[in-house]
């Protein structure tokens, strides 16, 4: 009898053991990475002490990370966010036709991004900072959290869709930007368009007061002018381009999200731009458009 008191408070002991490592494995976030699946032109990174280096296709990049694309118009790096290998393929004339590029040479791959991963394309002349990139399995649910710093220049981004408690933000000098599954474009200067979705602009107004804008599928907003209007064809023909070309669609009908009633805190006095410092490299463009590995 003893015996057997003694073997099930070992097994209880043992339980409520494995259940706080689970407990405490669960509430551990992981830390996430970018990944270089398409390059045109040519752009630079850097983790610190302005040692800049090439940026490569296939290039896994961690938070801390800042990217400078060349000044050249048209180029352009894309990344795709999260964990995840993605499935690396010839092209095909589907892959062709969406590609960008007129004639992709036969030997190139093409990276094709996973379920869970988010597309960024940093356009020609933009300065991003990766700072947090995420994910934690609470067990009931998958929690992310992405934070990218649009320092200068132009972002075009598809995000898929996250659990409630996940976030998605984009701060620019002047204003942080809340994103849900969402096909969207935003400037440094605080212009964003939405393709598909809704974007919960906060920025800080001519008065020194901060501002909250929603955004949804088919508007564009310019914080500064506060005016809210309908994209034009234009702009709107390029960004259907672009999430084509990044083989994110949109392919399918528009979905209706909940919006974000995320309180954003943005100072008055330094808004987001407390790392604005990079300085524009002397990359040389050589014109080529790659994707995958």
């Amino acid at each position: 009898m003893k015996n057997i008191r003694s073997l099930v408070k070992g097994l209880v002991v043992s339980g409520l053991a494995l259940a706080m490592v689970t407990t405490t494995m669960a509430q551990a976030p992981a830390t996430g990475s970018a990944k270089v699946i398409r390059i045109k032109g040519s752009a630079r990174y850097t983790t610190g002490n302005n040692v800049w280096l090439p940026v490569k296709v296939g290039q896994v990049l961690r938070p801390g990370t800042v990217i400078q694309t060349t000044q050249e118009r048209g180029s352009f790096v894309e990344l795709a966010l999260g964990e995840g290998s993605g499935v690396a393929s010839m092209p095909t004339a589907t892959t062709i036709a969406n590609s960008s590029s007129a004639s992709p040479p036969p030997d190139v791959t093409y990276y094709q991004p996973t379920s869970d991963q988010n597309i960024v394309r940093l356009w020609e002349d933009t300065i991003l900072g990766i700072d947090k990139l995420t994910t934690m399995d609470t067990g009931a649910d998958v929690v992310s959290e992405t934070q990218l710093d649009l320092r200068r220049g132009r972002l075009f981004g598809q995000v898929k869709k996250m659990s409630a408690a996940s976030k998605y933000e984009v701060k620019i000098p002047n204003g942080v930007a809340g994103i849900r599954g969402t096909i969207y474009e935003i400037t440094a200067e605080g212009v964003v368009r939405v393709l598909v979705g809704s974007v919960v602009m906060a920025y800080v107004g001519a008065d020194g007061t901060v501002v909250t804008q929603v955004v949804m599928g088919g508007q564009q907003f310019d914080s500064r002018s506060g005016q809210v209007t309908p994209i034009p064809q234009y702009d709107q023909k390029e960004m259907v381009k672009a999430a084509k070309a990044a083989r994110v669609g949109p392919n399918t009908p528009p979905t209706t999200f909940t919006v974000d009633h995320t309180i954003y805190y943005v100072s008055p006095t330094i808004g987001h731009n407390g790392n604005a410092g990079a300085n524009s490299g002397n990359n040389n463009n050589n014109g080529n458009d790659t994707g995958g590995e």
